[in-house]
């Protein structure tokens, strides 16, 4: 009998089923045939990830744990700490990358990925490669960033060992598919038996979200206001769930029963049948629409199906023409109800109608409380989203069930961790904030934060709303946090108070000199907010400042702040 342990530490079983296992290998004399145990000559593998939100890290770190079990050596890498140079001396190269905004690479990815755009790449013949790209279908240009790295690393040379596989936010299956493709792909042992280990009780999470009783829930906006901007505390006592400031939470709404119930009233088939549930299982159609399907979202995937059972022309000559712009024009503030009662399709039953439609995802919002100052509790800060287009008052899912219909419905929650949007662990450096709207909320947390811990280093916030009297929210708050002296600095742009508007980049370059002094002596950059304009506006009117009051040049201060990303100094929460 062998006397080796049988199943290695690097195996994800906790100690008991460790020692269950080696004992029944050892009294079965199984000679060390552990469903982990390594064989063949270890295979070298540089992972690279780019993330946003933690997805593409989480994957990665996965991805680590199952190769670890079997006969691999892994390197997992941040793309922003990642050495180019290194990129044609590799063996084995994977990308694990997200996609965000209009088709951009994730803050970290986006160095390597503007060098792999580039023309000084030497040639990767002697690379072989795969990438899993995680995307968002409701966006035009899905999965963009992974596609790029995937046909630069093909056009220098490299080799494909397995396939790209993009996938939408519901990325786990694919995953699963692309771990094993290129594992077996490397000719490596894997742990794919392993992995399977199953706990007694699935903790809260993702996987199991957590029944959260909402506390306390208010209009921060005042009388007068054209927004609603709600704060929101829910309960954790009992969840076992952490949080850490910077973080975000994810909500499970449902959609409103309303809404379902005109779309079952107009479906040319059995509405009464069970039908099958994302995740397993099955439900009543109409309970099944209300708790786990996406009614709302149009993008050019579900009308390309729909198309196919629908005898619309429009439909049809929109499909057939391909023309990116028409899709967007076409689904922007269209709903699926808008699909069934304009452009009628056949569907031979209820399963056939929801085998096209996608999961109904939770929402992420960035956590507005620090776990120190408020301890079972979490607390968000959500804009009501309310709008009419064509010729329906429609609202945002997650945002009016909060506002709405939560007290039918408890909320399922769970955290997600973004360890890139954190406050320095050296509580001496100075913390710069620009957070206009609901971009404020992760910066209540770190002012929070920043207070409860007894940080010595300054906190300068930047916020932004039309009114100030109508929209100041947390005014209350961030004014007694200048009192006491937590917030040294505080920039306010209300852009509809005078006749041009003024907004916080504006401020910013204002206050140049002041802001370089803060950032070039060691300071801390965060930004939250919107992605397609703000933070672009913002990231602007940094490099002038570098410029104007650092004497930079254009070259030297996008240099800056590349440098500025690595050292996690820059960071950034948009969306």
């Amino acid at each position: 009998m062998s006397s080796q342990i049988l199943v290695p530490e690097s195996a994800p079983f906790t100690p008991e089923q460790r020692a269950w296992l080696n004992d029944f290998f050892a009294k079965n004399d199984l000679g060390g045939a552990s469903p982990a145990a390594d064989s063949g000559p270890v295979i070298p593998v540089t992972i690279l990830w780019g993330s946003q939100t933690g997805n593409a890290e989480g994957c990665a770190k996965k991805l680590v744990k199952a190769m670890k079990a079997g006969n691999f050596d892994p390197q997992v890498i941040d793309m922003g700490q990642y050495d180019k140079a290194q990129l044609a001396k590799e063996q084995n190269l994977l990308i694990i990358t997200s996609t965000y905004g209009d088709g951009e690479p994730p803050d970290n990815a986006a160095d390597l990925h503007e060098y792999i755009m580039g023309d000084s790449v030497p040639s990767l013949a002697g690379v072989n490669f795969s990438v899993f790209a995680l995307g968002d279908t409701e966006y035009p240009d899905y999965c963009q960033c992974g596609i790029e790295f995937d046909t630069r690393l093909e056009k220098f040379g490299a080799k494909r060992i397995f396939k790209r596989i993009d996938c939408d936010v519901d990325y786990h299956e694919e995953f699963k598919e692309w771990k094993t493709g290129v594992m077996d792909g490397l000719g490596g042992s894997g742990a794919a038996v392993v992995e399977e280990a199953t706990q007694e009780e699935i903790p809260y999470g993702k996987k199991r979200p957590f029944p959260s009783p909402i506390l306390n829930s208010f209009d921060l906006n005042k009388a007068g206001s054209l927004r609603e901007t709600f704060h929101i505390e829910l309960g954790l006592e009992g969840s076992g769930l952490e949080y850490e400031t910077g973080d975000a939470l994810g909500v499970l709404s449902h959609n409103p029963e309303g809404a379902v119930d005109e779309i079952l009233k107009n479906l040319p088939f059995n509405v009464k049948d069970d039908v099958p549930l994302p995740g397993g299982g099955e439900a009543p159609l109409r309970e099944a629409l209300i708790t786990s399907y996406d009614i709302r979202n149009l993008n050019k995937t579900l009308v390309q199906k729909w198309q196919s059972r629908s005898g619309s022309p429009f439909l049809r000559a929109m499909v057939e023409g391909a023309v990116k712009e028409d899709f967007e024009e076409f689904c922007w503030g269209r709903e699926l109800i808008d699909l069934i009662t304009e452009h009628p399709a056949d569907f031979a039953d209820g399963e056939e109608f929801v085998g096209i439609l996608k999961k109904l995802q939770p929402r992420l919002y960035s956590i507005a409380s620090s776990p120190n100052a408020h301890p079972g509790e979490v607390h968000l800060t959500v804009a009501i989203v309310r709008y009419n287009s064509h010729d329906r008052n429609r609202g945002g899912v997650c945002s009016t069930f909060l506002s709405d219909r939560v007290e039918e419905n408890v909320p399922g929650v769970f955290v997600h961790n973004n360890k890139a949007f954190r406050l320095p662990s050296d509580l001496s450096k100075d913390v710069i904030m620009v957070g206009p709207g609901t971009g404020v909320a992760p910066f209540r947390a770190f002012l929070e934060e920043r207070k409860a811990t007894e940080a010595s280093g300054r906190n300068w916030l930047f916020f932004g709303n039309p009114h100030a009297a109508t929209d100041f929210i947390y005014e209350e708050e961030i004014t007694q946090m200048q009192k006491e002296g937590v917030l040294n600095n505080l920039s306010l742009a209300f852009s509809r108070d005078q006749a041009e508007k003024v907004y916080v980049q504006d401020l910013m370059l204002e206050s140049g000199k002041e802001f370089w002094d803060w950032l070039d002596g060691g300071g801390h950059f965060y930004v939250c907010g919107d992605a397609s304009r703000m933070a672009k506006d913002v990231d602007k009117a940094l490099h002038t400042i570098a410029m104007e009051h650092g004497g930079l040049s254009e070259e030297d201060a996008i240099a800056y702040f590349k440098e500025l990303k690595k050292e996690k100094r820059y960071a950034r929460d948009v969306y």
